[in-house]
């Protein structure tokens, strides 16, 4: 599981892989690390989790980990505007079955996309950030250089609130088809509650697993492009504790 490249951008470490199956392993035994090193000077770790096809591999390499779940608190990052949890591609739906089933961890605290009152579910949402800062967060890259749903259009580095609600780009909702997770562009929501760009930077420790070649256009982006809005993920190189894991075809355009 060791990486063929190791870079240093700016504030975060990047480490490279041979394929996206040891990436994960790399990142779920790293995660694995970090939990323990948070669980000798607190009595519970509050993690947050991406979700999507790119972390699979993650999610894999967890279930090979000796982690004490039991002492875990989670949250995640965004959910669909209006979706209920039972929709095949609700991510309270992928985090169920996941995390919550597979680890059992002592409680998870989910985004309700289909809540009757969105302003009251946002306000909701921001206090149980406040009242569980997260140690450590998993975080993607979307392939328009999103992270949560901070697509270009709406991702502000110096956004006052901790939650809120955005309208998803062309990009973002043609990746959401493209993965498989509705059957029509139509049917993909326009509207998401997502944790914003400055509640992510809030997190103590970030791992960032982004493998794949779609990936690759929004990894040199944010690897080597301006810290700009216009990729968000560009924000992440000023983070001052993130590894960030890609694998052979998401560095692809990197001048390794």
């Amino acid at each position: 599981m060791n990486p063929v490249r190791v870079l240093q951008v700016d504030k975060i470490r990047v480490e490279v892989y041979e394929s996206k199956e040891t990436l994960g392993r790399a990142a779920a035994r790293a995660a694995a690390e970090a939990v323990a090193d948070i669980l000798q000077t607190k009595d519970k770790a509050n993690l947050s989790f991406a979700t999507g096809a790119s972390q699979f591999e993650l999610m894999a390499g967890l279930r090979e980990q000796q982690i004490d779940w039991g002492r875990v608190v989670g949250l995640h990052l965004d959910e669909y505007l209006g979706i209920s949890k039972d929709h095949p591609a609700s991510f309270r739906r992928w985090l169920q079955e996941r995390v919550v089933e597979p680890f059992q961890p002592s409680a998870f605290y989910f985004i309700e996309g289909d809540a009757e009152d969105t302003e009251a579910e946002v306000a909701r949402y921001a206090r149980i950030l406040e009242e569980h800062p997260v140690d450590l967060g998993f975080v993607g890259i979307g392939e328009n250089g999103h992270i949560a749903f901070n697509d270009p259009p709406v991702a502000d580095f110096n956004d006052p609130h901790a939650v809120k609600v955005v309208e998803l780009d062309e990009a973002c909702r043609r990746q959401q088809l493209g993965e498989g997770w509705f059957p029509t562009f139509d049917a993909v929501p326009t509207h998401a509650i997502t944790l914003t760009v400055p509640a992510i930077m809030n997190f103590k420790q970030i791992i960032s697993v982004v493998p794949d070649r779609r990936k690759a256009e929004a990894v040199r982006a944010a690897l080597t492009g301006p810290v700009d809005t216009a990729c968000p993920a560009s924000i992440l190189r000023t983070h001052p504790n993130l590894v960030m894991y890609l694998d052979i075809e998401s560095a692809s355009l990197l001048d390794l």
